[in-house]
């Protein structure tokens, strides 16, 4: 116990001797040393690929509804209204996201 790091301080130790005192079966209690062994965190693979995931169909809908409006964002019929969120928070996402808005603008010949 004195080899190991305690990077969980006091309270780490705590738990640990309170464990070791509900599991003991006489009057000397031991610790199991699978108990002082930190867990490796777990792989961030499915989050970030969830996250990707999301960003992306995030993309494609803010695209398609600028597609739709001819790249107008805000009024009746920009692409804020027919996603149903604010004009500020749509441009913020265009930003974060990379969108060119302007590549969905119609020009109109005379």
């Amino acid at each position: 116990m004195q080899a190991y790091g305690w990077p969980g301080n006091v309270r780490e130790l705590q738990n640990v001797i309170e464990r070791a005192v509900i599991l003991s079966e006489g009057d000397i209690f031991s610790v199991d040393e699978t108990w002082l062994k930190r867990q490796t965190p777990q792989s961030a693979g499915p989050t970030v690929a969830l996250n990707k995931a999301l960003h992306r169909q995030e993309k494609e809908m803010i695209e398609a509804a600028l597609a739709e409006s001819a790249g107008r964002v805000s009024g009746p019929g920009g692409a804020a209204t027919k996603l149903g969120i604010p004009r500020p928070t749509l441009d913020a996402k265009i930003k974060r996201l990379g969108i060119n808005k302007y590549r969905f603008k119609v020009h109109q010949s005379n």
